[in-house]
């Protein structure tokens, strides 16, 4: 019986020794960036992104006046001795001018578009860029934003304020039936052309 046992303990342990060696695998990856929870969610490397937050306005106004006059005057005499038939001339001239104009014009513009991040620069700024495409029925709208952020500028909810981004460029492009009703027509802006 005994040596029953040791010869079954025996196989055992070369049945065990012979099989590979088998590693357990966690569901936890250390080198994730998750795998700590003082982890810093906000955009850094490229690929990253982040909303922005757009809150412009802007506004200016010019106006200017105008005036200019000139006046001249000249005289002839009457001709003597030879030149008895020039009769005496005189004429004067004058003019004037005035223009008066102004100009006013505000801009207002809010929204949230994400953006990605495009390139690091080697003082470790971050160039962005994004475009959102809106289409309802046959209209659509395209805003495009472009600029250069700094990562300390990113708040904890990995948004930024349009006001922070540097080199920012915001177009806002649309096209459809409702675009082109708001255009002038062609004949109007032939007339505005030559006159």
């Amino acid at each position: 019986m005994i040596r029953k046992s040791i010869i079954l303990l025996l196989v055992l342990t070369f049945a065990i020794a012979s099989v590979p060696g088998v590693q357990a695998q966690s569901l936890w990856v250390d080198n994730s960036p998750a795998a700590t929870m003082f982890y810093d969610r906000r955009a850094h490397a490229v690929g990253d992104v982040l909303t922005i937050i757009i809150s412009e306005t802007s506004s200016a106004s010019r106006s200017g006046n105008a005036a200019n006059s000139k006046s001249a005057s000249t005289s002839l005499d009457a001709g003597v001795g030879l030149f008895t038939f020039i009769e005496p001339v005189s004429g004067s001239s004058s003019d004037s001018f005035k223009a008066q104009g102004s100009i006013s014009n505000t801009n207002k513009v809010t929204g949230r578009l994400t953006v990605t991040v495009t390139e690091i620069k080697p003082n470790g700024q971050m160039v962005v860029s994004g475009t959102q495409t809106i289409k309802q029925n046959s209209d659509e709208q395209k805003i495009t934003i472009t600029g250069m952020i700094r990562p300390e500028d990113v708040a904890a909810d990995n948004t930024i304020l349009s006001n922070k981004i540097a080199d920012a460029q915001l177009k806002i492009e649309g096209k459809g039936p409702l675009t082109r009703k708001q255009r002038q027509g062609i004949l109007t802006q032939v007339f505005d052309f030559l006159f």
